[in-house]
């Protein structure tokens, strides 16, 4: 058997089955008893294709109903008072989602990646207790498949390093009590079995640590290490390179190391540290973050640049990172462009790759189908090299003679311009967008699609809808409407359907965080618009009411950060040809008559580098591309933006060179603490703070509204503060959807007329 190991799988399901069971227990309509059976036969059928694919080292405990991080917390026992009487599934979800007496758990980015972890909460009180029945049973169920696992869980490291300390103390003043738990843990897992590989991730360790940090490592993995002389520790990296955790690492009692060497080719400088240190090497060649079909060729030159310094038989081949990144398999992308299709590989195809790989390194013998598919390979990669569908001069031209890349005016001259055309309050009200996506909505784009009704039924339905939402928004009294979005399938889909040099799947999801899913675009090729895409929308919804309607567009780096983007371009030049695209429909808004904007840029922070020394380069090019897509907007034209999950302290100075208008975020469920920040920076454009968390189905009172919008006050004058949602509220149900915009539209009146 190759010698090759996988780091983590997906576990939503081909067909999303795992998403679609939970959504069906929080509504009522099945007990959990249906959700655990649905999760058992997922387990099994991912441990199959592994095996099938012969793969090694398969992980038991990647799998979640929601989030590993949540997992661990409850493995250790660190459940935030708030849900301490609370019980099981009860408890669990209560955490990630909310209930009526609790607000949910935060949760933000796993690191520069699309998926969310609910964040662990940490007090100096905080104590720890094990609960390891769910790493226990999945072994357990493993084996009665007759498969050993080695089993994953998140490193004691990085788990309290990505906590929140809910009173100012230092969460790592835990670590001993932490690794205590882990020991106890190890000590139950030694019984198992004669071996038992533990891999611990800690992706911390590819960020830039200070030696406080640094510090615990060897005394950490020391003592894990050492737990039994049957337990095999590996600890695992990704995104990057973690040369500093690897030379400490080298000097523990661990077993393997692993690495990533597509995202973190700095790994190669500490190839002889581990090779004098005889530890094992787990390789990542496979890209677990990306959708094209790897060059099995130059994979295996990789390995072998590798094993210049790294014995051979010390080396593993591995997938970069957990496959939980990447869509499922390519099965059943039966419409995609038969060219496009064979330039791409999913999770469960990166496994064949991975066995093809491990098999050329290590010299195996293969065998007849083995032969016909690396031919395929190759020549698949050759194809994309060469193909015609990629390129395109139009648009490379037009970007080499721009002239215009900003607007002229400064956000004083402006601002002044904008209040004076729109005359809108202090405390002005919106929403972030986007409205519920209904049954009905769905169906009715699903069937235009799928030809099964015209499009004007198509149309009347989509005009009926955001009649609706004009109406609703009128009746409670909002400031600024939007158009609700039912003509669109996702806020970066959308867009790249309409846009050339764009791919699309029908089955190609990936989870964002619990039961939320998405289906990134895959941009193959040079991007170009040849229509306006949201105009006419926009303008029909401007026709139905005197009040102001917001044009809503995605921006140039949320539509490259949340898609797979083309890996024989820079990523900033893909960007830049978005962002021309998004330029030309500001225009078009503008001249339609659509004078404010927003230009969401959700996904802004999200595609910052780990490490610091590449954060200037990535915030120069970001931060360009965002101004050339607003760079037509005429002085009265007023341009928003919206940013999800962001800790904004590091960025507020890119922030203000952004120079949007306005800037609506998330604060919800961090409080007061990133609006401090813009006051402390002396932040002048507005901003709309998040009021009420979008992510939890709770319906907040408006009395909690008023107190949250007081306490804005007491950051930001009034003059330049909106109030808003946390973010668009297509999940949400319009019940709640309602009775929550309604109750914040009462709180700033009750607010508005004590002043």
């Amino acid at each position: 058997m190759s010698k090759n190991y996988v780091i983590g799988f997906p576990r939503i399901g081909e067909k999303r089955e795992l998403k679609k069971v939970l959504e069906s227990f929080w509504s009522g309509e099945v007990d959990f008893g249906e959700v655990k059976y649905v999760a058992n036969e997922l387990k099994k059928r991912h441990w199959a294709y592994q095996k099938s694919a012969k793969v090694e080292y398969i992980s038991s405990n990647d799998f979640s109903y929601y989030d590993n991080m949540l997992d661990t917390t409850i493995l250790l026992g660190a459940i935030p008072q708030r849900f301490e009487n609370l019980e099981d599934e009860e408890l669990y979800f209560a955490m990630a989602r909310g209930n009526k007496e609790a607000v949910a758990m935060e949760m933000t980015k796993w690191f520069n990646t699309n998926y969310h972890y609910i964040v662990p909460e940490i007090s100096k009180n905080t104590k720890f207790k094990l609960n390891s029945k769910k790493v226990i049973s999945e072994f357990k169920e493993a084996k009665d498949f007759a498969l050993k696992t080695k089993i994953n869980l998140v490193g004691p490291i990085t788990y309290l390093g990505l906590s929140k300390s809910v009173d100012n103390s230092d969460t790592f003043l835990h670590i001993n009590s932490v690794v205590e738990q882990y020991c106890k843990l190890l000590e139950e897992l030694s019984l198992l079995d004669d071996e038992i590989i533990v891999q611990f991730d800690e992706p911390l360790f590819v960020k830039d640590l200070d030696s406080k940090v640094l510090s615990l490592i060897k005394p950490v993995y020391d003592k894990l290490a050492k737990v039994s002389s049957n337990i095999k520790v590996v600890v695992a990296t990704y995104f990057e390179h973690s040369n500093e955790a690897t030379k400490i690492l080298v000097n523990s009692p661990i077993w393997a190391l692993a690495l990533d060497f597509v995202y973190g080719s700095k790994n190669f400088e500490v190839l002889e540290e581990i090779e004098a240190s005889n530890k094992v090497l787990i390789a990542g060649v496979v890209d677990g973050r990306n959708v094209w079909k790897s060059d099995i060729s130059k994979k295996v030159e990789l390995l072998d640049e590798i094993a210049k310094k790294v014995s051979k038989s010390k080396i593993l081949v591995s997938t970069s990172c957990s496959l939980l990144h990447v869509p499922f398999t390519l099965e059943y992308e039966t419409a995609l462009d038969s060219d496009i299709k064979s330039w791409l590989s999913f999770a469960k195809e990166k496994l064949l790759e991975l066995k093809l790989i491990s098999k050329l390194f290590f010299n195996e013998e293969l065998s007849l189908e083995d032969k016909s598919q690396l031919k395929r390979n190759q020549e698949d990669n050759e194809s994309r090299k060469d193909s015609t569908k990629i390129h395109n001069k139009k648009v490379q031209e037009e970007l080499s003679k721009l002239k215009i890349n900003e607007r002229k005016e400064a956000f004083e001259d402006r601002i002044k311009a904008q209040r004076e055309f729109f005359k809108y309050e202090d405390l002005a009200t919106t929403t972030i967008g986007s409205f519920p996506q209904t049954q009905e909505i769905r169906k009715n784009r699903r069937e235009y699609k799928n030809s099964l009704i015209s499009k004007e039924q198509y149309e009347l339905q989509i005009k009926e809808y955001i009649d609706d939402c004009i109406a609703f928004q009128e009746s409670i009294g909002l400031d600024v409407l939007v158009h609700g979005e039912p003509e669109r399938n996702d806020m970066v889909e959308y867009f790249g359907e309409l846009l050339d040099g764009f791919a699309f799947t029908k089955n190609a999801w990936v989870q964002s965080y619990g039961s939320r899913c998405v289906k990134p675009p895959l941009i193959f090729g040079d991007v170009t618009r040849e229509n306006p895409m949201t105009v006419e929308w926009i303008k029909y919804a401007q026709s139905k009411t005197k009040k102001i309607v917001k044009g809503m567009l995605t921006g140039p780096v949320t539509i490259l950060n949340w898609s797979f983007v083309r890996d024989d371009k820079p990523r900033n030049e893909v960007a830049r040809q978005i962002a021309l695209a998004i330029a030309k429909e500001v225009d078009d808004l503008q001249n339609a008559g659509i004078k404010m904007i927003q230009v969401d840029e959700a996904a802004f922070k999200e595609g910052y580098p780990l490490r610091d020394e590449n954060i200037s380069k990535y915030e120069k090019w970001a931060v360009e591309n965002f101004r050339l897509s607003v760079s037509k907007a005429k002085i009265d034209t007023q341009i928003h933006t919206h940013m999800c999950y962001s800790e904004f302290n590091d960025i507020i100075k890119t922030i203000e060179a952004m120079d949007a208008d306005v800037i609506s975020i998330e604060t919800a469920r961090s409080g007061n603490e990133l609006l401090k920040i813009f006051k402390k920076v002396g932040y002048k454009q507005e901003v709309g703070p998040g009021v009420y968390d979008i992510h939890s189905p709770r319906v907040p009172s408006v009395e909690e509204m008023v107190v949250q919008i007081k306490a804005l006050l007491e950051v930001l004058p009034k003059e330049q503060l909106w109030i808003n949602p946390d973010c668009g509220l297509k999940t949400r149900k319009w019940p709640e959807v309602k009775q929550s915009l309604e109750n914040m539209v009462k709180a700033v009146k009750q607010v508005r007329n004590e002043k």
